[in-house]
């Protein structure tokens, strides 16, 4: 059958046609929907995991016993699954194990452009890249044979374009496959040094036989044209590069990035007056063409940072690009902001206004860190706030203790911050992170996680008691506040920043935009009582404007959340009770 798929719900379908029995993964953008398709399957496991090391260790585990399984992630979360991946090369699989990654080039919703092709490399695992919709599905669907041919996992990679673009596809049925009995095998699962030293050759020689298997195989094709300019390209650039010149060209897209293939490479440049190398991010496939002895043009015709276009391809070759539809006027820049009545904004107010210095982590309340809050002054990686406040505390205790904190999102705090807390407790800093707990996963859409009591298809399921949790791992000092209560939360802060000894605040209130929230009518601004003193806009709501030079809120975005009220030194903001 036919149909209209966004690339990640190809690769769901593609997984779920392979007959997956088992996904678990940590949602992250842009590869979120591939877990959130196959959860409204009944036939097969699927979950939420606390992160993507957990994730991908749950599927090796299912795997093992004999079931075909996958995980999903963005490309910051194959860093924290690395750990078990490389080592997973070594143990190889039972049942197939298909890593979904998505790539995130121009940093859309992420902190870094990171290219995952270097960790198939080094992992030493093959990797399959599709184009669209279409060979999502089939590349998902084939990836499992492939794992289970040549007893490894197989990453899939994916990027922003290609996962969040519809195509047709044309769906199948699933296929029936037996679940492989589970064998003890010490010498192939336990990698300890002496049985992991036995392993080894037998990886290069798995490498070895995939890179014959890429001179042939059905991912790579070259698709010939005019011989005068010949393309080597992948992924969602071989979609710009047949936009700009369509049949008019040789090209060679790659399909399977690791292992590159050699005589296919050598044999297409040998037939063509002149080579390129058309990839996003780095040059990955050109620096194999060069070792192979061939000079294609490359990373000095194309940028190695962000995406890459039909314009981008048109410019290099000084072709006009085709006309695309535009409106007349260009649209108003819309920058990412922190919704109206977002539980987040007290907290960040309070901090901003007594001048904390605050370190950072992954989440919407990363949006904390645009004016005017400006409330950040560090964002790494998930975690990292909560680790990295024991060390800045104590390399400049004399300076900033009792003036900084860690923030940190409650699926973000399950994720990674918890070790980091730990460390805390256990070196002991006189640190004070706060929790914001909006009790969801907000950033990439409001998935379930470990704090909310349901698991992946809203059913109950258990839930961590954060207070008890930090009180568990040696935090004394463990509190909740109100988000919305302004003067709770200045107190808590400057009590928890006086005391000796590490503490936690939880700042919990609900996402404003969870179904089951429930909203106050907005409030509203009496122009003759406001003397314009902007206080007000000092929180960033998106629902407060100056209009004529008064405080203007605007009733269709306002929730009624008064904490502007709490602001107002002269009663002119008002709203229902």
């Amino acid at each position: 059958m036919k149909k209209l798929m966004i690339g990640n719900e190809a690769v769901a379908q593609g997984l779920y046609e392979g007959g997956i029995g088992f996904i678990s993964s940590y949602p992250g953008t842009p590869s979120t929907e591939i877990t959130e398709f196959l959860a409204k399957r009944d036939e097969l496991h699927s979950e939420w995991a606390p992160n993507e090391k957990v994730a991908l260790e749950a599927a090796f585990g299912a795997s093992l016993a004999g079931v075909r399984s996958a995980c999903a992630m963005k490309h910051v979360g194959l860093n924290v699954a690395a750990d078990p991946l490389y080592t997973m090369s070594y143990t190889g699989v039972n049942a197939g194990l298909v890593i979904c990654v998505a790539d995130d080039p121009a940093m859309h919703s992420s902190q870094n452009e990171q290219d995952s092709r270097h960790h198939a490399i080094a992992s030493k695992v093959p990797m399959l890249e599709p184009s669209d919709s279409a060979e999502s599905l089939a590349f998902a669907k084939a990836a499992f044979a492939l794992s289970e041919e040549y007893d490894t996992p197989v990453i899939l990679r994916m990027c922003t374009r290609v996962s969040h673009s519809q195509s047709i596809v044309n769906t199948g049925g699933r296929e029936d496959i037996p679940r492989i009995p589970y064998e003890k095998k010490p010498s192939k699962y336990i990698m300890m040094p002496g049985y992991a030293k036995l392993r080894h050759p037998v990886v290069e020689d798995r490498m070895a036989r995939l890179a014959g298997y890429a001179e042939n195989c059905p991912f790579n094709r070259v698709e010939w044209g005019c011989t005068d300019i010949g393309i080597i390209t992948s992924g969602t650039s071989y979609q710009y590069v047949k936009e700009v010149f369509g049949d008019t060209v040789s090209v060679l897209k790659i399909g399977m990035p690791n292992p590159l293939p050699k005589k296919l490479i050598t044999d297409f440049a040998a037939k063509v007056d002149k080579l390129c190398v058309i990839e996003e991010l780095d040059p990955v496939i050109e620096d194999h063409c060069r070792k192979l002895g061939l000079d294609p043009v490359g990373k000095e015709k194309f940028s190695i940072l962000g995406e890459f276009s039909q314009k981008t391809i048109a410019k290099a070759f000084g072709i006009s690009p085709k006309e695309t539809v535009s409106a007349d006027t260009a649209a108003p820049a819309r920058p990412p902001v922190m919704c109206s009545g977002c539980p987040h904004r007290g907290m960040f107010y309070t901090l901003v206004k007594n001048k904390i210095t605050v370190l950072g982590d992954i989440g919407c309340y990363t949006l904390g860190a645009a004016a005017p809050l400006n409330a950040l002054d560090s964002t790494l990686c998930m975690g990292a706030s909560v680790s990295g406040i024991h060390g800045f505390l104590l390399g400049s205790e004399e300076v900033m203790s009792g003036k900084t904190v860690a923030v940190i999102g409650d699926s973000t705090f399950i994720h990674s911050g918890v070790t980091g807390l730990i460390n805390i407790a256990y070196n002991g800093s006189p640190a004070t992170v706060i929790i914001l707990d909006n009790s969801i996963t907000g950033m990439t859409g409001h998935q379930q996680n470990p704090t909310t009591g349901f698991n992946i298809k809203g059913d109950p399921a258990g839930k961590v008691d954060l207070e008890a949790l930090c009180r568990s791992v040696g935090i004394r000092r463990v509190r909740v506040v109100d988000p919305y209560d302004l003067s709770a939360c200045e107190q808590a802060v400057k009590e928890e920043l006086a005391a000796p000894e590490p503490s936690v605040i939880i700042s919990r209130r609900p996402c404003v935009l969870l179904k089951y929230v429930k909203t106050k009518p907005p409030v509203s601004v009496d122009p003759d009582k406001c003397r314009s003193c902007k206080k007000c806009m000092k929180l960033g709501c998106p629902s407060i404007a100056m209009k004529d030079g008064k405080a203007h809120i605007d009733a269709t975005l306002c929730v009624g959340c008064g904490v502007c009220q709490q602001l107002c030194a002269f009663g002119a903001i008002s709203g229902e009770e």
